[in-house]
């Protein structure tokens, strides 16, 4: 027993290491973003460690107030948590088509909705303007989530037709016999146990929205009204090349709702990416 917890402390270390090494960018963020102009402008962020300590909140209440983040916040939330709830709204349905309903064609459409993941979303997007731009959408929020919706649901579909397809059989023809109809199997039974699945996609959706520049700055652009903090931030930097410490608080800004969402459903995580991944 204790050779064998021997072996595996240099892969812990490992892993340690790893992680440490991930963290120090991140926490060089979260102490530069608290630094006087003065001393970011001196020295480096890891002086700030040892005392005398000098912290403060005024670079947060600048980027707050005068640099338009907080309408910009408020723009990926409107903008991201449609694009989230929509595709995997929309995968639900049709992952538990491809997995338990018998339809002509079922496989090469499954097949071709998989291949459409190797696709280049930069491919799509000269075509996927003009469209919207002959509807009149660009610029306006429901252009980004129907993009993000059809960019989204390739993998949504793939991952939760793999999850639902490992679903006990007895238990849903036990229903149907029972005389539940498809609709009542769905949201009676299939829905509640691919909550690990819809959390782990969830996440990913989320996480790629959020943090999308490319999507946004081509089908919304630069209009403060419905710029995300991604376009607003892109802006900063060409403006405020010179203050770190306000972009750092401008970067964290945008990293702190993500980190929530993630340790929120991490727990999912992990089990419905792995039953997604291996089984079908």
């Amino acid at each position: 027993m204790w050779r064998a917890r021997a072996r595996r402390v240099p892969l812990h270390a490992v892993v340690v290491g790893l992680c440490l090494l991930w963290l120090v960018p991140a926490v060089g963020l979260l102490v530069s973003s608290f630094r006087p102009p003065r001393l970011a402008a001196i020295s480096g962020w890891w002086s700030a460690l040892a005392p005398p300590y000098q912290f403060t909140l005024e670079n947060y209440r600048a980027v707050l107030s005068a640099y338009n983040m907080e309408r910009s916040f408020l723009n990926s939330l409107i903008i991201t948590i449609p694009a989230t709830v929509i595709p995997i709204m929309v995968a639900a349905y049709a992952a538990y088509a491809f997995a338990w309903m018998r339809f002509r064609g079922r496989e090469p459409l499954f097949t071709l909705v998989v291949g459409s993941l190797v696709i280049p979303l930069q491919m799509t997007l000269i075509p996927v303007l003009r469209l919207f731009t002959a509807f009149k959408l660009v610029g306006t929020f429901p252009a980004v989530w129907l993009a993000h919706a059809g960019y989204g649901l390739p993998f949504a579909i793939y991952l939760l037709r793999n999850f639902m397809g490992a679903l006990p059989r007895d238990v849903l023809e036990s229903a149907s016999i029972d005389g539940a109809r498809p609709l009542a199997v769905f949201f009676g039974l299939v829905l509640p146990l691919s909550i690990p699945a819809m959390a782990s996609l969830a996440i990913f959706q989320f996480l790629w929205v959020w943090n999308d520049l490319l999507v946004a700055l081509i089908y919304v652009g630069g209009t403060p009204a419905v710029a995300p903090m991604t376009v607003t931030i892109s802006n900063l930097v060409n403006s405020l090349g010179q203050n770190w410490q306000l972009l750092s608080a401008a970067a964290f800004i945008s990293m702190a709702l993500p980190m929530v969402v993630f340790f929120a459903l991490q727990q999912f995580f992990v089990r419905g990416i792995l039953a997604g991944a291996i089984k079908g």
